[in-house]
């Protein structure tokens, strides 16, 4: 299992944002591999929010992001926010990966 972060500062209009943010979450629960998904605002600072979802393993995560729909929805979000996206992995006691 992977799970996917992803720190977005909005710096436009926040409901537009929320709706493509809407959209891409809704595509991407539907897709293979997925697992699960939250979305934290921070306290004080309505403008950052940090996105986590779990997937089965990175090549799912990376067929969905690669697919023309997904390229398709999240055209308007780099205009509204930027983005800090990362996939990881449960690391072990001694701070090694799992895989």
């Amino acid at each position: 299992m992977v799970t996917f972060v992803n720190k977005l500062t909005v710096n436009g209009d926040i409901e537009e944002f929320l709706t493509i943010k809407r959209s891409l979450t809704e595509f991407m629960s539907a897709q293979p591999g997925y697992r699960s998904s939250t979305t934290l605002r921070q306290v004080g600072r309505p403008d950052v929010f940090i996105e986590l979802a779990e997937w089965d393993d990175a090549a799912s995560h990376q067929a969905a992001v690669r697919s023309e729909e997904f390229q398709a929805r999240v055209k308007g979000l780099g205009a509204l926010a930027s983005v800090d996206p990362g996939l990881y992995e449960e690391a072990s006691e001694d701070g090694a990966g799992r895989g």
